[in-house]
C-alpha cells in the first residue's frame, strides 16, 4: 500500500465529475447529516485536517468484473438517496475510494450541489416536504453559540429562507458553491464586490481564507492499495470501516450480488424494492437488511445467516432467477401488514415481514387476496392477523436467535401451507424454540402496563378488538381525558374548604395510570378528532343514544355500564375496565395449540442448534 501524493479538494472534487475517483459498489450509501457536513466545512475554514483517505487502484482486467458508482451531488431524504451507476470503460484503470466517502460525498454536497432534508413534522412520504437547500456562510459574523464548538456561521437554507434574509443587516449569506466555481484567483478576487463586503475585512478574509483552503492547500491524503484480491480489498475495507456510521455486514454481502448478478443490479433492486416497501400504506421503515435476509428465505437457501458463504454463485444465481417472484411476495406482504393497521411507528419488528412473504410465496397468492370477500380468504386473513399482532405482542419473539425461527417458520409453511394459513403448527413450532405465544399471568401484566403511543399498545388494541377494520384510519384515544389527568389541572381542583382536592400521592397515581391500556381504546380518526375532551359517559349518549347501540359499544371495547363523568370517578372505572381487558386478553391472545403434541410431525430443536441461536457463527 503506497502513499500518493497530496491533492487539494478541488482537485478530488474535478476527478470526482469526470468519474474517474469513484466507489465500489462495497461503499454502503451516504448517511451524513447536515449538521456533519458543516462540521467538516467548519474544519476546512479553520485549517484543520480532515482526515486520511484510503483508495483503490482498479486496473482495467478488475474494472469488467466489479460494478461502480458516482458520488452524489444532489441529494435528497426523499427520492434521490442513492448513488449513480457509472459505466467505467474496461480498457482504463480508475481509482475506488475505500475509505472517505462520507467526507467526500459532503465535500462536493457543500461546493457543488444541494442537499434536501425533511422540514420538521413534515409528511415523510410529500416530495414538498424536502425542499431543496444550498450550503452558505455567514460573512458577517461567527456562530451563535454552539454545543458543538463551532466558529463559522453556515447553514443549509431554502430559495425562499434566502428571499427571507434579505432584509437582515446581520447576515449575508454567500452560497459555498461560488468557491468552488472560482478556480482562479482573479475569480475568488470578484467576489466581496459582487456580495457587497468589499470593504468588510472580515468578510473578505473569510472568502480568501475558504479559496486557499479548497483551491491552493493540498490537505486531502490518499493511502492508494493496488493489489487486485478482492478478498483483500474486503478484509482492508471492513477494517477500515468498523468505526464512525456503522457499516451493515449486508453492505459487503450487496457488493457481493451485485457482481454476480448477470441480468440484473442487485444493488438497484434491493433499494428499488426497499423503498417501495417503504412507501406502503402509512410507511415503514423497512431496511436493505431485511429485504436480503427475505431473499435468502424465499429463494430457498438453506442457511439464512448474513454469510459470505451463502452468497455464493449459485445461491446468487437462484435469487437473481426468483427476484421478480419474491418482490412481489414481499409487496404484498407489505400491503397485508398495512391492512392490519401496521406502520413504520407501530411495526416493532421488522423481521415479521418475511414468514408473511414466504407464506404468499409458497402459495402463489396475489394481490386480490388481500381483498377477496371468499369466506375461506376471510378466515385465512383473520388467522394471518392474529398471528402476525400477537406474535409482535409477546417480548423477545423477533429477538435472539431469529435465523433458526425463520427457518423453522419456513419449514413449517413449505410443509403445511399450501392451502391456508398453517396457525397451529406454526405455534407449535415456535413453542419448541422457547418462543410461545401462551398467554401467562406475567403477559397479561406486561400487556397492562403498556402506555399510549407505544408500537406495541397499537398491536394489542387493534387485537383485542374485533370490530376495528385495521384498513381504515384509527387512533388511539383516552377513554376518559388525558387533559383532565394533567398535573396541573389535578392541583387547581379545590375541595369545599378551598385547599386541593388530592394530594401529591393521589395525583402521582391519577396521572400513573392516565395513560395506560386500561384507559385506552381504538376509534375512527373523525370520532377521536370530534371526541377531544368530553367525558366518556355524556360522549357515549351523544354518539350511541339507543340502548342497543350504547350496549354493543361497551361490549365491543370492553368498558363497564358506568363510565367515568369527572376525576372522583377514574380509578373505579380503571380497576372495571381493567378486570374485561384481563379476560379478553385471555379469549383473544390465547395459543391455537397446546405443547402436548405437535399438529402434524414436528422436528424439535438439536443441542447444537439451540447453541447456535442467531446462527451467526462465520466462517
Amino acid at each position: 500500500m503506497g502513499h500518493k501524493e497530496p491533492m487539494t479538494i478541488a482537485m478530488a472534487l474535478k476527478l470526482i465529475q469526470k468519474n474517474e475517483l469513484i466507489l465500489p459498489a462495497i461503499q454502503r450509501e451516504y448517511v451524513w447529516k447536515p449538521s456533519q457536513v458543516i462540521k467538516i466545512f467548519d474544519s476546512v475554514l479553520r485549517g484543520y485536517p480532515v482526515g486520511s483517505f484510503l483508495s483503490w487502484k482498479v486496473l482495467p482486467e478488475t474494472v469488467s468484473k466489479f460494478k461502480f458508482y458516482g458520488f452524489l451531488k444532489d441529494y435528497s431524504g426523499f427520492d434521490k438517496k442513492h448513488n449513480p451507476v457509472v459505466d467505467i470503460p474496461t480498457d482504463r484503470e480508475v481509482i475506488a475510494v475505500l475509505d472517505g466517502q462520507q467526507r467526500l460525498t459532503s465535500l462536493n454536497i457543500g461546493l457543488r450541489g444541494t442537499y434536501a432534508y425533511r422540514n420538521p413534522r413534515a409528511w415523510a412520504n410529500k416530495a414538498w416536504s424536502y425542499p431543496e437547500r444550498k450550503l452558505y456562510l455567514n460573512l458577517l459574523g461567527e456562530a451563535p453559540e454552539n454545543e458543538a464548538g463551532l466558529k463559522y456561521h453556515l447553514a443549509f437554507l431554502t430559495k425562499e429562507q434566502m428571499e427571507q434574509a434579505v432584509e437582515d443587516g446581520t447576515k449575508k449569506w454567500f452560497p459555498i458553491s461560488d468557491i468552488f466555481e472560482a478556480g482562479e484567483a482573479y475569480q475568488m478576487a470578484q467576489i466581496p464586490v459582487k456580495y457587497g463586503v468589499g470593504n468588510e475585512a472580515k468578510a473578505v478574509e473569510m472568502i480568501s481564507l475558504l479559496w486557499q483552503e479548497v483551491h491552493h492547500i493540498q490537505s486531502l491524503h490518499f493511502y492508494e492499495e493496488s493489489d487486485q484480491d478482492i478478498e483483500r480489498v474486503l478484509d482492508i475495507f471492513v477494517r477500515v470501516n468498523s468505526g464512525g456510521t456503522v457499516l451493515s455486514y449486508s453492505d459487503l454481502l450487496m457488493s457481493i450480488a451485485t457482481a454476480q448478478w448477470k441480468e440484473e443490479d442487485a444493488r438497484a433492486a434491493v433499494h428499488d424494492l426497499v423503498d417501495a416497501l417503504n412507501t406502503t400504506g402509512q410507511g415503514f421503515n423497512f431496511s436493505q437488511d431485511t429485504v436480503l435476509k427475505a431473499g435468502l428465505v424465499l429463494a430457498d437457501v438453506g442457511d439464512v445467516g448474513f454469510k459470505v458463504k451463502n452468497f455464493t454463485t449459485t445461491n446468487m444465481a437462484t435469487l437473481e432467477a426468483k427476484w421478480d417472484d419474491i418482490s412481489t411476495s414481499l409487496r404484498i406482504a407489505a400491503e397485508l401488514l398495512a391492512d392490519f393497521g401496521l406502520s413504520g411507528g407501530t411495526l416493532t419488528a421488522d423481521s415479521v415481514l418475511i414468514p408473511v412473504a414466504y407464506y404468499v410465496h409458497r402459495r402463489g397468492l396475489t394481490p386480490t387476496y388481500r381483498v377477496s370477500d371468499k369466506k375461506s380468504d376471510r378466515e385465512d386473513r383473520a388467522a394471518l392477523r392474529s398471528w402476525v399482532l400477537r406474535s409482535l405482542i409477546v417480548r423477545g419473539v423477533w429477538g435472539s436467535g431469529l435465523d433458526t425461527l425463520l427457518r423453522d417458520l419456513r419449514e413449517v409453511i413449505r410443509r403445511d401451507g399450501a392451502d391456508g394459513f398453517p396457525l397451529a403448527s406454526i405455534e407449535y413450532a415456535m413453542a419448541l424454540r422457547g418462543k410461545s405465544l401462551e398467554v401467562t399471568d406475567a403477559l397479561i401484566e406486561d400487556i397492562l402496563g403498556l402506555a399510549y403511543g407505544g408500537g406495541r399498545t397499537w398491536a394489542v388494541l387493534a387485537t383485542l378488538f374485533d370490530h376495528v377494520d385495521t384498513r381504515m384510519q384509527y387512533h388511539e384515544d383516552h377513554v376518559f381525558p388525558k387533559s383532565k389527568l394533567d398535573v396541573r389541572a389535578l392541583k387547581s381542583i379545590k375541595s369545599g374548604d378551598g385547599n386541593r382536592r388530592y394530594s401529591d400521592a393521589a395525583i402521582d397515581e391519577l396521572v400513573g395510570k392516565r395513560d395506560l391500556l386500561p384507559n385506552l381504546e381504538l376509534l375512527p380518526g373523525p370520532e377521536n378528532v370530534g371526541k377531544s375532551d368530553t367525558a366518556p359517559d355524556v360522549w357515549i349518549v351523544d354518539h350511541y343514544p339507543g340502548a342497543d347501540e350504547y350496549a354493543a359499544f361497551l361490549k365491543a371495547n370492553a368498558l363497564p355500564s358506568v363510565l367515568p363523568h369527572d376525576v372522583d370517578d377514574f380509578l373505579a372505572f380503571y380497576d372495571a375496565r381493567r378486570e374485561r381487558l384481563i379476560a379478553r386478553i385471555k379469549d383473544k391472545l390465547k395459543t391455537q395449540v397446546t405443547t402436548a403434541a405437535p399438529p402434524t410431525e414436528a422436528a424439535a430443536p438439536t443441542d447444537i442448534d439451540a447453541q447456535l441461536g442467531e446462527g451467526d457463527l462465520e466462517d
